[in-house]
């Protein structure tokens, strides 16, 4: 964390809503993307879990410690809030490719490619169980460092890379 998000979230916890907001922007997208890819790029999903990350984090932002990064804190909440949209809908297939987003990471790709791949890689992820899902979201669609991600879940790095070298192996023989 720098300085300036530092500054932020100490004004956060004074109930600074301008401060919070800051912290919104800066986390927004890599928070949805999450949400989107877990929730299998179902809209109304995704923007469910999106708004009660934001919604928690800041109800709690008076018990984030700084153990880890903000970024972090955030993901563990949208995760939690992930596992619980997935319990409520486990009897549900949560499937639904008219309703899913481009990916706005991807550049150079035409709108088409866009949404074919996004549509592939729906599809791929919904055969997956949630914590495979949410592996291979953390560490391949968003980034994170298998450390991150291992705190992110609450598990150890070990725990995370065989999680993830499971996910990606039940993701190839999908294909």
């Amino acid at each position: 964390m720098d300085k300036e998000e530092i500054d932020l979230i100490e004004k956060a916890r004074t109930g600074d809503t301008a401060s919070f907001e800051t912290l919104v922007k800066k986390y927004q997208e890599k928070i949805y993307g999450l949400a989107n890819y877990v929730c299998l790029g179902l809209k109304s999903e995704a923007d469910d879990v999106y708004q009660e990350t934001f919604i928690s984090a800041f109800k709690n932002i008076a018990k984030f410690k700084g153990n880890s990064g903000f970024g972090t804190w955030l993901y563990r909440i949208a995760a939690n809030n992930c596992w619980m949209k997935f319990r409520k809908k486990k009897a549900e297939k949560l499937v639904s490719l008219e309703d899913v987003r481009g990916l706005e990471d991807i550049a150079h790709v035409d709108d088409m490619a866009r949404k074919e791949l996004s549509e592939s890689i729906t599809k791929a992820l919904s055969k997956l169980s949630v914590d495979y899902r949410l592996a291979v979201t953390l560490a391949d669609i968003q980034g994170l460092s298998m450390e991150e991600a291992a705190k992110v879940l609450k598990i150890t790095v070990p725990a995370f890379k065989t999680r993830l070298f499971r996910a990606r192996a039940a993701l190839k023989k999908g294909f």
